[in-house]
């Protein structure tokens, strides 16, 4: 009796061991799947806390609607096939209000372009200085099929498709900023490189052929050049340029050495068009 006795305890322990390493197991589980959800929160959030601390320096937006607005852009879409029209609802949503005079184009010469609005906001603005542009100015992003998540990660780069995320998005917003451009329209071009005027530049294949005779009356444009620079507003692509633009906006450009800029925009007291 005392064995039949001692075997069920026995029984009943091997039988409580076994639903604590069940319980164990299923804990561990848990805790992994909570993790792993956090993680990729994480990656999540890590985005979304830019696109709002950005877009929250512009007050007169709600930016949970701009943020839906580019969500319904790409997520749950192959990342090669969002093209710029994806973006139509984005672009309703904040629609660029920009001043005549003040609209600033550029084509490799970013870094200067923005040291100078940056300082010099009431001279010029660029696509990068308003919402859209500086919320999403250096960033990647992609959704997937089959996800309601946007990824940073496995995006396709830039060239290997034409209708990626980020392309569609900035060919979309440069020909919404060009449309509104009107008055005096400025573009700095780089001095120190073959083509100032490259064909294949979004200024040169998206921006000027949006510029319209009715709004716009002139494009001038400046020449960024070192202090070693020849004139590059002789550069034979400008003549590509002045054949691309609609018949009666009229054309100027003027060299302007890098520092000259630089100079300008530390000064407020310099007035916008004394700078070149």
């Amino acid at each position: 009796m005392e064995h039949e006795q001692s075997r069920r305890l026995g029984k009943q322990r091997r039988k409580r061991c076994v639903i604590l390493i069940v319980i164990v197991a299923l804990i561990v589980i848990v805790i992994i799947a909570v993790v792993l959800g956090l993680t990729l929160r994480q990656k999540k959030s890590e985005f979304e806390s830019t696109f709002f601390s950005r877009c929250e320096k512009f007050n007169q937006y709600d930016c949970k609607k701009v943020w839906d607005a580019f969500e319904q852009a790409y997520v749950n879409k192959d990342p090669c096939n969002v093209p710029v029209e994806a973006y139509d609802p984005l672009i309703a949503e904040v629609p660029f209000k920009l001043d005549c005079n003040k609209t600033m184009f550029w084509s490799k010469t970013k870094d200067v372009v923005h040291g100078f609005t940056a300082k010099r906001s009431d001279c010029f603005v660029t696509l990068e200085d308003t919402l859209l542009g500086s919320v999403l100015d250096g960033l990647t992003w992609c959704g997937k099929e089959g996800s309601k998540g946007t990824f940073t990660t496995g995006c396709p780069k830039w060239s290997e498709c034409v209708n990626n995320p980020v392309r569609s998005f900035w060919n979309r917003a440069s020909a919404a900023f060009a449309d509104v451009a009107c008055g005096d329209v400025t573009a700095m071009l780089s001095g120190s490189i073959n083509t100032p005027f490259n064909p294949t530049s979004a200024f040169a294949s998206v921006e000027v052929p949006r510029f319209n005779a009715s709004r716009v009356k002139n494009l001038n444009v400046v020449m960024v050049i070192q202090k070693n620079n020849i004139s590059n507003c002789t550069d034979p692509s400008l003549k590509n340029l002045t054949q691309t633009l609609d018949t009666g906006i009229t054309f100027s450009c003027k060299d302007v050495s890098e520092s000259r800029i630089q100079e300008c925009g530390a000064k407020p007291e310099i007035a916008c068009g004394a700078c070149w």
